[in-house]
């Protein structure tokens, strides 16, 4: 049968369409004989040549509507059911030709055989598409992954006829919460209650549930998943319902189950008087606006429509790329806003000051900084440079040039830090609370926490996503290792209104729920993937449908949990997601002097002082690691370093 199907599917489009001619004509011969033979019950009538001289102008005329409807151009085996609609007509004005021939030439054809004639003729040239169509789908169901459809709302039942019409899933029923729906059948399907999920499995060989639920809200999207995840199925979604009205994704995208799915948390709408209150009309700056952060900034700050949006950052091609997507961004939703591309690093304070005069910045954003957490026990000068030197270089900058708004992008590392990034945010922050107490100060400094961002270039989520991709293992650091994560889009919005609150000095905390274990977020997505997680102290093979999960040791200056207050005092805002906090600070006189020690101590890479120095400006910083900078730790041999050894033996040497 495949063979004939791949003989059929291979002969040229004039060839496929003389075949359906042919089998047309002859199943309205066959019709017009089991219709004499269903009236009169002999074929004896049939051997009369004037019988079959009323047939004669009746199959041309259902050939031709079927050709002028576009019925032989349909490709059959994704045929619709509206072109039965063609059909019927053809086969009713075949019937009534025939009728009309044999009434005009007095022909020996019964009355009422015209009538099942048409009725069979319909019948015949219908069955066969779809019972061709059928046979495709058979055939090449052999090579598709058998997947169930968890929703039978309207979502399921147009995805199910886009996947029978591809070669790459095939549909065995539906799932559905709805017991109104349960044991019916729907698009030819049967609609089973979730708990059959693990017969479904067994019976089917399914291997993934595709999840036709775009409406559910994100908490009972969450409740699903982690039900899902206990079977041995690969989990996917299809797109929203705004996504696919706005013709930004179609139904039949399927998709990895993204990881802010199993946070569960549903996002609380803005306040529109607070985001755009600090930008509509005004000229904004975004340090760091290649980052992840500053780029999701500058995404929500544009659709604020400001007047205009400069973009700084010392990255070439993160700069380069997100100005390319804001600028189509900006002629698809038809905003004003000029954009303006600056290159260049926070530690210039020419650059800084020369920026925010000549575009008229009101609005500042600080997100450049240095984040990942090795990288910067690596490098620590360059890292206390560009977090606590480029935060004091802009934040004095937007004072001097009379900003209205100054908001600093913190960390919860900078809580109790262990590391030098923590502590050099802790400092930063620091210097923008000593320096929010200037004297008749016209800039509103604030400062803004939060834990990770799901999707960061720090982040885990894409590492363990190429992990679980390359077969594993998956590597965590360590089995209590604990953070808090929040969407990158979520983060931005709470950022903008955080700022829009500030009065000057304020720290903001934004609520980002329960810390969430990392060890089990890798398992999740382990299952999510259709594998079975199994924990390794140390590199060792699995069995198949399995992936390791390899605990290694803390990296140099992480810590197992992190925290996101100082204190245990936080105070509720205008917002149910920004909280505030009133932390202890240095004068700006004594924050002054530790902070020109600690840039000498930089410029000489004496990270030794830098560390004592940073204890001594009460950053709490816990000084207990190693120090693994390469300016300080002793250089190892080279691989390929060669060395002389001289012998010397009897008046004679040899190297």
């Amino acid at each position: 049968m495949q063979d004939i199907y791949r003989k059929l599917l291979g002969l040229s489009r004039h060839s496929k369409m003389a075949i359906q001619l042919f089998a047309d004509c002859a199943a309205m011969v066959l019709a017009f004989i089991a219709a004499t033979w269903l009236r009169l019950h002999s074929l004896m009538f049939l051997t009369n040549p004037q019988a079959w001289a009323a047939l004669l102008p009746a199959i041309p005329v259902a050939l031709i509507v079927l050709q002028a409807l576009g019925f032989y151009r349909a490709v059959i085996r994704y045929i619709a059911a509206r072109a039965l609609k063609s059909v019927l007509l053809a086969a009713t004005l075949s019937g009534i030709t025939l009728a009309l021939t044999a009434d005009l030439f007095g022909l020996p054809i019964p009355f009422s055989a015209p009538l099942i004639y048409a009725v069979l003729v319909f019948l015949l040239i219908g069955a066969s598409r779809y019972i061709f169509r059928e046979a495709a789908y058979q055939t090449q169901s052999h090579h598709r992954e058998r997947v169930t459809i968890y929703g039978a709302g309207a979502a399921g039942r147009q995805l199910v006829q886009i996947l029978r019409q591809g070669t790459d899933y095939l549909p065995i029923a539906f799932i559905d919460d709805d017991p109104r729906t349960q044991g019916t059948t729907v698009a030819g399907y049967r609609v089973h209650p979730p708990e059959k999920i693990d017969q479904l499995i067994r019976n089917n060989s399914l291997a993934s549930v595709l999840l036709a639920i775009p409406s559910a809200s994100k908490a009972r999207l969450s409740e699903v998943l982690k039900w899902l995840e206990q079977y041995p199925v690969h989990l996917r979604t299809v797109p929203g319902l705004h996504e696919i009205v706005t013709g930004v994704a179609r139904i039949d995208d399927i998709n990895e189950v993204a990881i802010e799915d199993l946070l569960g948390r549903d996002p609380v709408a803005p306040r529109s008087d607070l985001l755009g209150a600090n930008i509509t009309g005004k000229s904004v700056l975004v340090t760091g606006a290649g980052g992840s952060i500053g780029s999701e900034l500058c995404r929500q700050i544009l659709r604020q429509k400001p007047a205009r949006l400069v973009l700084a950052d010392i990255s070439e091609p993160a700069l380069y790329a997100i100005e390319q997507e804001l600028q189509a961004l900006r002629r698809h939703e038809q905003i004003e806003a000029r954009i303006i591309l600056l290159l260049g690093s926070v530690q210039d304070r020419s650059f800084i000051e020369r920026s925010l005069r000549r575009f008229g910045v009101k609005t500042v954003y600080h997100a450049a900084a240095d984040k990942h957490v090795p990288l910067v026990e690596h490098n620590v000068a360059e890292g206390i440079r560009n977090n606590v030197t480029g935060t004091r270089i802009v934040a004095e900058a937007a004072i001097a040039c009379g900003v209205s708004a100054f908001t600093l992008i913190s960390t919860d590392k900078a809580v109790r830090p262990t590391s030098i990034m923590g502590a050099s945010k802790r400092l930063a922050k620091l210097v923008c609370q000593a320096l929010a107490e200037t004297p008749n100060l016209q800039t509103r400094i604030s400062m803004v926490r939060f834990g990770n961002v799901l999707g960061s270039s720090s982040s885990v989520i894409p590492r363990f996503l190429r992990q679980i991709a390359a077969g594993g293992p998956i590597t965590v650091t360590h089995p209590d290792i604990t953070r808090f994560f929040m969407t990158i889009p979520e983060a931005a919005q709470l950022v903008l209104q955080a700022g829009a609150m500030a009065r000057g000095g304020d720290v903001f905390v934004l609520d980002m729920g329960e810390p969430i274990r990392i060890a089990e977020l890798a398992a999740q997505m382990a299952r999510l993937h259709g594998l079975k997680a199994v924990f390794l102290t140390e590199p060792a093979p699995v069995a198949p449908g399995e992936i390791g999960i390899l605990f290694a040791h803390l990296r140099p200056g992480e810590k197992l949990f992190e925290e996101l207050l100082i204190g245990n005092s936080p105070e509720a805002t205008a917002h149910p997601r920004i909280l505030t906090t009133r932390e202890t600070h240095l004068p700006l006189a004594e924050l002054t002097r530790i902070l020109d020690q600690i840039e000498q101590a930089c410029a000489q890479s004496d990270i030794a002082a830098i560390r004592r120095l940073l204890v001594e400006a009460r950053t709490d910083y816990q000084a207990d690691g190693k120090i693994v900078d390469p300016f300080v730790e002793p250089l190892p041999p080279s691989p390929g370093e060669i060395r002389h050894l001289t012998l010397v033996s009897g008046g004679s040497s040899s190297t």
